[in-house]
């Protein structure tokens, strides 16, 4: 006798949930990974793209594929940028005109942090420098803060390119620092990475 439909049909995201990312939004994850393998499984792509936007779904959905062994070319696509840097997203429309000037703060605090980076991690030569995450994470909070309609910063993550889990400090293997907050009342997620 066949279970069906009481059978649980979900992908165990093991980690995620324990991300910045994923503890802002618990279940998110699993609900990305079961419904992108099910559409992986029935339309069986050869290559599949995805935007790097959402930097832990990312990782997840890399993850999935290799772990799964689905069959497919991931892609992982550079984010879509307004021209004054604020990450293309359907939520932007939910910004008033404020809120709008103001949003691309987020970038800004992404890029400052990644001008230190450089200086610092490259500054040495051939033998490879290493900043403090910490350095990196006050650059960009003292950014954000600067600005009166940014507020409830959930999160500022310096994390492991591959497994999204948090780096003290980052060398030339590099990582992703991502963010969450709010402009006026919508919530922004961006990412940069090193």
């Amino acid at each position: 006798m066949c279970a069906g439909s009481n059978v649980e049909k979900s992908f165990s995201n093991k980690g995620f949930d324990e991300t910045s990312e994923g503890k802002s939004r618990p279940g998110h994850f699993r609900g990305v990974a079961t419904v992108v393998t099910k559409l992986l499984n029935i339309i069986r792509p050869t290559d599949a793209y995805f935007g790097q936007k959402d930097a832990a779904q990312s990782c997840l959905l890399r993850s999935v594929v290799r772990d799964l062994d689905i069959d497919v070319t991931m892609h992982i696509c550079p984010t879509l940028r307004e021209d004054d840097g604020l990450a293309m997203s359907s939520r932007n429309a939910y910004l008033n005109g404020e809120e709008r000037q103001s949003a691309p703060v987020l970038y800004r605090a992404l890029r400052s942090a990644e001008e230190l980076y450089r200086s610092r991690v490259y500054a040495v030569g051939d033998a490879g420098g290493r900043i403090a995450s910490s350095e990196l994470l006050s650059t960009i909070l003292n950014i954000l803060n600067s600005d009166s309609l940014v507020h409830n910063i959930q999160y500022v993550s310096i994390d492991d390119k591959n497994t999204m889990w948090p780096l003290s400090d980052v060398g030339t293997d590099g990582a992703v620092i991502s963010l969450a907050c709010e402009v006026g009342s919508v919530r922004l997620i961006d990412n940069i990475i090193l």
